[in-house]
């Protein structure tokens, strides 16, 4: 399985961060998946790919062609892939992934996942998108797609396959099962 993650090229201020990274990291390493990640060396997406690789397992990097410029993408990766542009960036990252989760990040984590939360929602994309929500980090956001089911703007349909996660056990448990797993369990 290719799991796409979106996250932060910087560690945060929060130290439970480095370390829920380098366990989803191991684990995706030592499960036999791969990584799929914006290819940086920094923060935490060094972090999780050091995590993927020191466990055995193979890293995808997808850098846009500027980050590539300033020489940020992560040295020993199983294959880096430089797209011309972030656009071009999501569009592949997207591709490969078979399954996505954001993890705690910024701006740039925000707008990728909302972009898979609407294919997911729209039906254009069939894989499993994980709201990694550790320590409460997304729960304003998981209030906000409640919030735009109340008001008749989206539904509990359109939100099939989108699921929030507090712990890398729960993320295991919709990877390893039944698609209709409940997604606010």
């Amino acid at each position: 399985m290719k799991i796409t993650v979106y996250l932060g090229s910087s560690e945060g201020n929060d130290p439970s961060l480095k370390k829920a990274v380098k366990e989803l990291g191991a684990w995706i390493g030592e499960s036999g998946s791969t990584l799929v990640y914006g290819g940086s060396k920094n923060g935490l997406m060094g972090e999780i790919a050091k995590s993927v690789l020191d466990a055995g397992g193979k890293v995808i990097g997808v850098e846009a062609q500027l980050f590539f410029d300033e020489d940020l993408q992560y040295e020993g990766l199983t294959e880096l892939v430089v797209a011309k542009n972030i656009p071009e960036r999501k569009t592949r990252m997207i591709e490969l992934g078979d399954a996505f989760i954001a993890f705690p990040g910024g701006t740039g984590t925000l707008e990728e996942i909302s972009e898979v939360i609407s294919m997911v929602s729209l039906k254009q994309l069939d894989a499993p998108c994980i709201i990694y929500n550790l320590n409460g980090y997304y729960n304003a956001l998981k209030a906000l797609l409640e919030h735009m089911i109340e008001k008749g703007l989206s539904s509990e349909e359109k939100l099939q396959g989108i699921f929030f996660a507090d712990s890398l056990e729960r993320i295991k448990e919709i990877l390893n099962k039944d698609p209709e797993i409940p997604r606010n369990e």
